[in-house]
């Protein structure tokens, strides 16, 4: 065998094999390359818009928890100021409550008082008019007179 010719019978074989592959098989692994780089840049592209929703969705829920934080401030405040009133109204009720008592009490005590008087005076007419009577039933003397008046201030 001849080496030329067996080199040029491979160099026509493969010419023939490398214009076969060009013409039918390097076409379809072009295909697929280029409908994979597009999947990949479609991840990717996909990737992103999420990576973008994520950060929204992080922002939203910030503002949503700080929209919270200030509602949740304006609802204590609105408590403690709502509690200070309550309280503020039981103190002005406990003062009317306690003067009422108090005016209560002093008209009380001044009714007492009166029925006292009424009474010492309705004994100090009894006792008057039985020493009155002691002393007209006894002789009219001096000394009994005056032991009779001294025992009645004693009782008064």
């Amino acid at each position: 065998m001849n080496f030329n010719a067996t080199f040029f019978g491979q160099l026509i074989a493969f010419a023939v094999f490398v214009w076969f592959c060009m013409k039918f098989i390097w076409p379809l692994l072009l295909g697929m390359i280029e409908e994979r780089e597009k999947r990949i840049a479609d991840g990717l592209a996909a990737a992103e818009k999420g990576e973008q929703k994520l950060e929204q969705a992080e922002q939203r829920l910030t503002e949503a928890v700080e929209e919270g934080k200030n509602r949740a401030a304006d609802i204590i405040a609105q408590a403690q100021k709502r509690g200070d009133e309550i309280v503020e109204e039981a103190k002005q009720n406990a003062r009317v409550e306690g003067q009422r008592q108090l005016d209560a009490a002093r008209g009380e005590i001044e009714q007492e008082k009166e029925q006292a008087r009424q009474e010492l005076r309705q004994q100090v007419a009894m006792l008057a008019i039985a020493g009155a009577e002691q002393i007209l039933m006894r002789e009219v003397d001096r000394n009994a007179h005056n032991d009779v008046l001294n025992k009645l201030g004693a009782d008064l």
